[in-house]
C-alpha cells in the first residue's frame, strides 16, 4: 500500500509543467537520500534507481563482509555468517550487495517520506508560477470564473493556475449582468444570453453599448465575429423567439421532450435558419431545444397561394430525402420548386436522379 501512495506521488511530480527531468530527478534522489541518512546514518553505501515515468524505484545497499565478531559499523558491515545465507560463495572481504525493501524503513519513515515529496512537489509548482507571472506585473490576464466566494473570486487561467481576484479590486457595479450562456461557431458567429438583477438596466444595451461601442472592440479582436447578444428569460417560447433574431416568428409549439416547432412567414424562414443552417444551431444550443423551423402554410392559404408540407409525401419520398430537403430549409413543396435542379444537388447530398423524381412528384401536386 505503501509502495503505491509513492506512485502516485511520482503521477504528481509527472503533472507539473515545465519541470525539466534533470531537476526532477535530483529532487526524488534528494527526498530518498534524506531519510538514507536519518536511518542509517550515511547515504554513502546506497544505490537508488528511480523511474518517475512508471513510479518504479529499487534502493540496494551495499556491504563489506567482515568476520561476525569485527563488525563496528553494521550499517556499511555485514558479518559472514549473514553473508553466506545470501551467497555460500561469499567470503570475508567481498561486498555484499541486496535489495532494500520499502517495508523495512517502517511505516512512520514512509509517511514521512511521502510528506517530504508532497512538500518539494508545492515548492516547485509555487516556484514555477512565481517564475511565469514575475515579468507579467501589469498585464491583462484572462482566466474563467471558476467559484465566487464572499472576498474573493477564484479564477482558472488557460494554463489551469488558480488565480484569487480580491473583493478589492473588483469593480463595484459587476453582478448588476449575469452572463448566463454562451454559444459560439469560432469566427463565424456567437450567440450571448445575458440577464440584468436591476430592472432599471438594460442588459443587451449595456453589453453592446451605444450605437455599438463596447461590442465594436469585441468582435473586432475575434476577426469579425458576428455577436448576437439576447435578453434571457425564463420564458421559454419568448427566450426561442429572441434566440432566433433576426426573423420574425408567427407562432411557437414547445413538448415535452425539448422539441420546438417554429412557423414564420416565408420570407423570413432563410434567416431563421441562417447561412449554412448557422443561425438555427446557435439558437439550439443557446435554448437547449431542438429546433424545426416551418413555413406559416395557412397565411399562404389566405393569401391564394396553396403549399403542401413535404411530410405530406412520405409515403412517395423516402423520410431520409426529406430531412435532406428540411436541412436546407425547404419545408414545403413550392419551396423545393422555388430552386433549380442544379441548386438542389449542389446544396444536399442527393443525386441527379433522385432530384429529379423529387420536382416531378411536387410538381404533380400542383398541375
Amino acid at each position: 500500500m505503501e509502495h503505491l501512495n509513492l506512485i502516485d506521488t511520482f503521477s504528481e511530480f509527472k503533472e507539473i509543467k515545465n519541470i525539466n527531468r534533470s531537476t526532477m530527478m535530483n529532487v526524488l534522489e534528494d527526498v530518498f537520500r534524506n531519510l538514507l541518512i536519518k536511518l542509517f546514518g550515511t547515504d554513502e553505501n546506497f544505490d537508488l534507481i528511480i523511474n518517475p515515468d512508471k513510479g518504479d524505484f529499487e534502493i540496494w545497499r551495499n556491504r563489506k563482509i567482515v568476520e561476525d565478531d569485527l563488525i563496528q559499523e553494521p550499517y556499511i558491515e555485514i558479518g559472514l555468517t549473514k553473508a553466506k545465507k545470501i551467497n555460500k560463495t561469499y567470503k570475508v572481504g567481498d561486498e555484499v550487495t541486496d535489495a532494500v525493501k520499502l517495508s523495512d524503513f517502517g511505516r512512520r519513515s514512509i509517511l514521512t517520506l511521502r510528506q517530504s515529496l508532497t512538500n518539494r512537489i508545492l515548492e516547485l509548482e509555487k516556484e514555477h508560477i512565481f517564475n511565469s507571472y514575475k515579468d507579467r506585473v501589469g498585464e491583462i490576464v484572462i482566466g474563467e470564473v471558476y467559484q465566487v466566494w464572499k472576498k474573493e473570486i477564484l479564477v482558472l487561467d488557460d494554463n489551469r493556475n488558480e488565480l484569487i481576484l480580491p473583493r478589492t479590486e473588483q469593480i463595484k457595479s459587476d453582478f448588476f449582468i449575469t452572463i448566463k450562456k454562451v454559444v459560439r461557431e469560432p469566427g463565424e458567429r456567437a450567440k450571448i444570453a445575458v440577464e440584468s438583477y436591476d430592472e432599471r438596466i438594460d442588459p443587451v444595451g449595456a453589453c453592446v453599448g451605444v450605437k455599438g461601442s463596447r461590442i465594436k472592440s469585441i468582435v473586432k479582436e475575434l476577426n469579425d465575429e458576428n455577436i448576437d447578444v439576447i435578453n434571457f428569460t425564463t420564458n421559454e417560447q419568448l427566450f426561442i423567439t429572441r434566440a432566433l433574431s433576426p426573423a420574425k416568428i408567427v407562432n411557437i409549439y414547445l413538448d415535452d421532450e425539448k422539441n420546438a416547432e417554429v412557423y414564420l412567414n416565408p420570407e423570413e424562414v432563410s434567416l431563421a435558419i441562417g447561412k449554412g443552417g448557422l443561425n438555427i444551431k446557435l439558437a439550439s444550443l443557446l435554448t437547449d431545444y431542438k429546433i424545426e423551423v416551418y413555413r406559416n402554410i395557412e397565411e399562404e392559404e389566405e393569401d391564394g397561394t396553396y403549399d403542401v408540407a413535404i411530410e405530406e409525401f412520405s409515403d412517395e419520398i423516402d423520410e431520409w430525402v426529406l430531412n435532406e430537403l428540411k436541412s436546407i430549409g425547404c419545408d414545403t413543396a413550392r419551396s423545393v420548386l422555388e430552386l433549380t435542379a442544379e441548386e438542389l444537388e449542389k446544396r444536399t447530398d442527393l443525386e441527379e436522379e433522385t432530384i429529379t423524381e423529387i420536382i416531378e412528384v411536387f410538381s404533380a401536386e400542383f398541375e
